[in-house]
């Protein structure tokens, strides 16, 4: 090649040309999400986007699951790989104490763990054909959410274990009791909506008093664990299971022993049935339904535990539990006010402005200093390790309020 030719070439558009996928690649790597993964899968024939699916989906859910044992083992070898990082000395200590073995433990309560979430999986296959049709997709890895997974599993405990007795014991028993006035032969007749219901014990407790009673959920990962648990395929007697729901959290832990402790469940054997439905979906979207002793739409009782403040418009909320209530109708309330920070819920309310709220809205607050429908604080901790160096403990508030006869 002469010079004049590369003159030329320096001179024309076609070294312009050459540079412009560098240039793109270049500002795509400063400005936008982008790993090798994706350039990879960009380049790979075939190639499908992978799907991405809301926060609570059902497919998000499936794939979460179905994704525990190979995550897991994912972290647990970045861990392996941290210790290894330590220096001679320090990871002869390690050695002597006994931490390979413990990170092998964990290896193993992985797998143990993996079985419950097998089982989730493959009744949901059964149990949403729309599954079967997305389950060979590209399924991102980042997309699934291991954290939600371990949560379902810590709720076996809470609510279906013998060692979430008296945690459940401590919220349950307000609730329960006031339910309990009601006359057991009129019990029937009366509808309860329990939002929020999470893996449906409360629901269960108050379908097993009588009242027909409907256990909503948002969330498929509790969905799902629930489903797995009122299934006769999956869940055929008491106590059956055993999973070790504390394993991947090492912190605040007194001994190995007690950190990877198996637990039973479930200590009782829910089914659904003609008093205890399971309507899945968004609360707001929820109609009221039918009475079973008159003209009248509505539900008698809703009954909202640790549920409002998960809303990101909880003046939404507040109205639609006014909404879907009959006239006469009661709602009751427990749980603390923890909002969703960093701007997504419209109002993080304090609870004095929460009792105004509710007081606009048209509800009428039981004002009683005593009784079962008196409000009070109720000191109670959430999916808490008993055996744990640390508590956390909310100072739940509880209330009844009514909705009038005729306005």
């Amino acid at each position: 090649m002469s010079f004049s030719d590369i003159r030329y070439i320096l001179a024309s558009d076609t070294l312009l040309a050459s540079f412009i996928p560098l240039i793109i690649l270049v500002i795509g790597y400063k400005h936008f999400s982008f790993n090798v993964s994706n350039l990879r899968d960009l380049l790979s024939v075939g190639y499908r986007k992978r799907p991405v699916y809301g926060y609570f989906s059902l497919p998000r859910a499936y794939f979460s699951f179905d994704q525990y044992a190979q995550l897991s083992a994912r972290e647990l070898s970045k861990m392996r790989a941290s210790y290894r990082k330590l220096g001679r000395a320090n990871e002869k200590i390690g050695f002597k104490i006994g931490y390979p073995k413990k990170l092998d433990r964990l290896q193993e309560e992985i797998a143990n763990n993996a079985t419950i979430t097998a089982g989730i999986t493959s009744l949901a296959l059964d149990e949403f054909p729309s599954l079967k049709t997305n389950v060979d997709a590209p399924i991102d890895p980042n997309s699934a959410d291991l954290g939600r997974v371990r949560e379902s599993l810590k709720h076996y405990v809470r609510d279906w274990s013998s060692e979430g007795k008296p945690e459940r014991a401590r919220i349950f028993a307000p609730i329960l009791k006031l339910l309990q006035k009601v006359p057991a032969n009129s019990r029937q007749d009366l509808k309860v909506l329990v939002p929020g219901c999470g893996l449906g014990r409360l629901a269960w407790e108050i379908s097993e008093l009588g009242f027909d009673t409907t256990a909503n959920e948002l969330s498929y990962f509790m969905i799902l664990a629930l489903r797995f648990l009122c299934s006769e395929k999956t869940t055929k007697s008491v106590n059956q299971h055993n999973l070790a729901p504390y394993a991947h959290w090492f912190s605040h832990q007194l001994t190995n022993e007690s950190l990877f402790r198996q637990i039973s469940f479930p200590d009782v054997l829910p089914r659904f049935s003609s008093n205890f439905h399971l309507a899945e979906g968004d609360f707001l979207e929820l109609k009221a339904p039918l009475s079973h002793t008159s003209h009248l739409k509505g539900y008698d009782f809703i009954i909202t535990l640790f549920f409002i403040d998960t809303s990101l418009d909880v003046l939404a909320t507040l109205n639609h539990i006014y909404n879907l209530l009959k006239p006469g109708g009661t709602w009751v309330n427990l749980g603390p006010l923890l909002w969703t920070g960093g701007g997504q819920a419209k109002l993080e309310l304090s609870l004095e402005e929460v009792l105004l709220a509710v007081e606009e809205i048209g509800f009428i607050l039981n004002a009683g200093k005593t009784g079962a429908g008196s409000r009070k604080t109720i000191e109670c901790e959430y999916t808490g390790d008993k055996n744990a160096m640390m508590r956390w403990i909310y100072k739940a508030e509880f209330w009844v309020a009514t909705k009038p006869q005729s306005l």
